[in-house]
């Protein structure tokens, strides 16, 4: 096994190469907890607080009243929420009712939400008061039959709007004792669970639908990948939004399953405050993305000491390609340990990271978690396995792989093949079993029929001492079909000089490699969690 799978030969010691799924739901974490340690506080947002035995006992009175709202097994829950002690409430209350979760952004325009809503059809939608009406048209819109909306008292520039009554339920009805006895219905670990909103593996919106037993399986592998995380002992700080599986599984269920204080940050831009809760929590665990980690490195009050992370001891870095500049400079800040790790929605969250004690390489998402089969297969013959240190598609086969996409069998089918998930992302394989990212395969540039991975492209970009961010992409050319091109955000307002980067690329890439124009932008174009959207910036240059 060791020789088949040499990653396995550098999992830190106390990491197994299989573990054993028991017929867990997502819920069992939480009432595990709740009956073991009742009284430990389980989440902090703003001045509120919540044990494990409060959780757990809002969380059925929840569920109980969406029963009595008509909620069926299998119906599904749109929740539109921040991070707030109120989303992981209608989030754990959706599951012990057998609803599926099916969250989206809060901050999205109602065009947004309805695009999500018509394709999972949600009974009951939960969101914020400041956004009533908005919600009330797209419960008529979208079929749904209820609304319970949230008073939440958060940044008021974040949700600054005040809307008229609608019809609807408010949430702390909802974690009343219910009048009426209700019998929760049976949820077992191959029930549905959550619907996570993704581009997927070929850029059409679609909502990736993960089983009980898939979310599990993740929560497990990460208990036991976080080596130096002692259970009742932690302080977690969840600024990745719980509206995604990556906040979901890493930033409050790992949490749950290892009996954390999770530290609950509702607005994720406000850097004062994400380093002030550090301090104050002493926190021990932060997941984020690699721009979090870059701006508390830049921080005037972290780099003139006046801030104390001291108590930080592992970081996970995804949906970005993480700096080794960012990353060494961070662990130097805190003392702590910053590794880098990958996933997508389609295998909720992470199938790779880093090993938390031992060896981060450069450039690396790290080893397969336990029981995550990995092959790379060529780009136009997938029934050929390249070789160690050959680039091709990155196919992975393990128990957290999704069930497939909610209502889209055709799609399904063109990413699920033999139990292999075809995760669309070019990679390659060293050795030892470390794994790295070359691109997404429709982000290829061809230029006179070569290779370039804007991967490659942007790493030796951000090395240039004025540029501080770089996302690279292809674009027509009459004489080579594609030419490459580079969008730079310049330190400090420096001006660009193309020229000088391009004398600057000739160094570290062949000439086709090295971008033909260079355009200065004030920000580039991201995700709520930090993912380069290409598609956004070839928009910018092609608008038509």
């Amino acid at each position: 096994m060791k020789d088949q799978n040499p990653w396995i030969n550098h999992y830190d010691p106390d990491v197994p190469a299989n573990l054993e799924y028991p017929n867990f739901t997502i819920q069992d974490f939480l009432e595990r907890q709740a009956k073991e340690t009742p009284g430990r506080m389980a989440l902090i947002c703003d001045e509120k607080v919540i044990s494990y035995a409060e959780l757990l006992s809002s969380s059925r009175n929840f569920a109980e009243h969406l029963v009595l709202m008509g909620l069926n097994p299998g119906d599904r829950v749109g929740i539109c929420l921040p991070n707030t002690i109120e989303f992981v409430i209608s989030f754990f209350g959706t599951l012990m009712a057998g609803g599926v979760v099916a969250a989206m952004n809060p901050l999205y325009p109602l065009p947004e939400w309805q695009y999500q809503t018509k394709i999972v059809s949600p009974k009951v939608l939960i969101g914020l008061q400041t956004r009533a009406d908005e919600l009330f048209e797209l419960k008529q819109k979208s079929g749904g039959e209820h609304l319970i909306l949230v008073e939440v008292k958060t940044d008021q520039q974040l949700f600054p709007e005040v809307y008229e009554e609608v019809n609807s339920v408010t949430f702390e009805k909802c974690i009343s004792k219910s009048d009426a006895p209700v019998t929760l219905p049976l949820v077992n670990s191959f029930s549905p669970a959550v619907l996570q909103f993704s581009g997927g593996t070929t850029g059409l919106p679609k909502a990736a639908l993960a089983l009980h037993c898939n979310v599990a399986a993740n929560i497990l592998q990460f208990t036991k990948w976080l080596t130096t995380l002692k259970q009742g002992q932690e302080v977690f700080l969840t600024v990745i939004p719980l509206y995604h599986v990556y906040g979901m599984v890493i930033g409050l269920n790992v949490g749950i399953a290892m009996g954390a204080a999770i530290v609950l940050v509702p607005d994720g831009k406000n850097l004062d405050k994400t380093l002030q809760l550090i301090q104050e929590h002493k926190v021990t665990f932060f997941p984020g993305v690699p721009s979090i980690y870059q701006a508390i490195n830049r921080h005037p009050r972290v780099l003139a000491g006046e801030v104390n992370l001291s108590t930080i001891k592992a970081c996970i870095s995804g949906s970005a390609p993480l700096l080794p500049a960012t990353r060494e400079q961070f662990e130097r800040l805190t003392g702590g340990k910053l590794v880098e790790g990958y996933g997508l929605s389609e295998a909720p969250t992470a199938t790779h990271c880093n090993p938390i004690q031992g060896e981060n390489r450069d450039g690396s998402i790290g080893l397969p978690l336990p029981d995550v089969e990995c092959k790379i297969v060529d780009l136009e013959d997938d029934s050929k396995t390249m070789a160690t240190g050959e680039s091709g598609q990155l196919l992975i086969r393990s128990p957290q792989v999704m069930l497939g996409y909610y209502g889209s069998a055709s799609e399904t089918a063109l990413v699920m093949k033999d139990d292999w998930l075809y995760t669309g992302d070019i990679a390659k394989m060293d050795e030892d079993g470390y794994f790295y990212i070359l691109g997404r395969q429709k982000d290829l540039i061809k230029v006179n029929g070569l290779q370039v991975w804007p991967t490659e492209v942007e790493e030796v970009l951000t090395r240039h001492h004025k540029i501080s961010e770089a996302a690279v992409a292809g674009v027509y050319d009459e004489i080579t079909g594609e030419a490459v091109k580079a969008w730079v955000v310049m330190r400090d307002y420096a001006p660009l000089d193309p020229k000088d980067v391009q004398l600057f690329c000739r160094s570290s890439l062949a000439g086709y490699k090295i971008p033909k124009e260079i355009v200065a932008v004030e920000k580039l174009p991201k995700s709520p969690v930090g993912k380069l959207l290409r598609r956004e910036l070839l928009k910018m240059d092609n608008p038509k």
